[in-house]
């Protein structure tokens, strides 16, 4: 079993930035994938960003490429999300999810725990 907690959202304006982190207990998470989704109203989750804990590989959604960052500190078991460049329709709540495999899939049935999401909210 593995228990997240996702903190970081807010509210702020277009260009402007935000950090997210999730905060990961339980089991260990060596040889798993952790990623970030997100989800806007009336909209489906959609996947945002990957890293395997085990390898350091990340993998990006093409609509966040070059503006967000994924990393991971593996003493604090934690992996976060440095948003650059925000824009309006990056409103959403974003949730981190651990998949057990090292292999990344951006598939949302593909992950097993999910955190609570943390909403984000960039206004233009």
């Amino acid at each position: 079993q593995v228990q997240l907690v996702d903190s970081g959202g807010g509210l702020v304006q277009a260009g402007g930035s935000l950090r997210l982190s999730c905060a990961a207990s339980g089991r260990t998470l060596s040889m798993y994938t952790m990623s970030w989704f997100r989800q806007a109203p009336g909209k489906e989750r959609e996947f945002v960003a990957a890293i395997s804990w085990s390898r350091g590989s990340t993998y990006y959604a093409d609509s966040v490429k070059g503006r967000f960052t994924i990393s991971r500190d593996n003493d604090k078991t934690t992996v976060s999300l440095q948003m650059t460049s925000l824009k309006p329709e990056d409103t959403a709540v974003y949730y981190c999810a651990v998949e057990r495999s090292p292999v990344i899939t951006t598939s949302v049935p593909a992950y097993d725990y999910w955190g609570q999401g943390t909403q984000v909210t960039v206004s233009s």
